[in-house]
């Protein structure tokens, strides 16, 4: 599939690694940075999505999408875990928990720009799921930069494959994009209880802040891991 990703924030939070580790299925080794394992909560928005060389659905080509994640390592590989996946998009929802094998949760969400500032809500409408909801806002402020190799933001964004569980078996998708391009953001979150499910609080402002500039996306289909010879 390609998209793009359009009003991306990184909002990061350091949490005990052992805490991570006992959520994930075995084979699977949550990674750490300056000692700590990274939980992170990133509200954005899906635009011009599509399976690739065929036009976009009516109605799951845009609509805002918020994730939570850590980062681990699989199969000598480092990637993304992602805990859930709330969309607006019922179709977008079905498709991505049956092709993926992907946490995804319906939610009713709003993403609007007024002026230079991005406001976001979403609220888990999913049944039988914990009804947690995001309420924030942000905008963008300082230099717009890479991360440098070898930084905590290399470590949390430069991830260019994902590990989900799809009926008992690991799977490895790969994703294609250019190198994040960011700034700070002076951020308000007046609700964020996205992590309540994992038995994680998240305590006070986030350790790491990043406004990311729109990237368009392949996502390719995924396979099992470890790779079979």
């Amino acid at each position: 599939m390609t998209m793009d990703w359009e009003d991306l924030l990184f909002l990061h939070w350091p949490v005990e690694a052992a805490v991570l580790q006992e959520l994930l299925p075995a084979g699977v080794e949550v990674e750490t940075f300056a000692g700590s394992a990274w939980l992170g909560v990133v509200p954005f928005r899906m635009a011009r999505t599509r399976w690739r060389w065929l036009p976009a659905l009516p109605t799951a080509h845009r609509f805002p999408e918020l994730n939570v994640r850590t980062y681990v390592r699989a199969g000598g590989r480092s990637g993304v875990w992602f805990f859930s996946l709330d969309a607006a998009s019922r179709l977008a929802v079905a498709g991505a928990r049956a092709t993926f094998g992907l946490p995804y949760f319906h939610a009713a969400m709003r993403c609007e720009r007024r002026g230079r500032s991005v406001h976001y809500a979403s609220e888990r409408k999913n049944g039988g799921a914990a009804p947690v909801r995001f309420l924030g806002s942000w905008c963008a402020s300082g230099p717009v930069v890479k991360a440098a190799p070898g930084s905590l933001e290399h470590f949390l964004v430069e991830r260019y494959c994902l590990f989900a569980l799809r009926r008992g078996q690991l799977m490895c998708g790969d994703v294609a994009h250019p190198p994040w391009r960011f700034s700070g953001a002076d951020v308000q979150i007046a609700h964020n209880d996205m992590a309540t499910p994992l038995g994680c609080r998240l305590q006070g402002a986030p350790v790491s802040v990043l406004a990311a500039e729109p990237v368009t996306v392949a996502a390719f289909w995924p396979r099992p891991w470890p790779a079979r010879k």
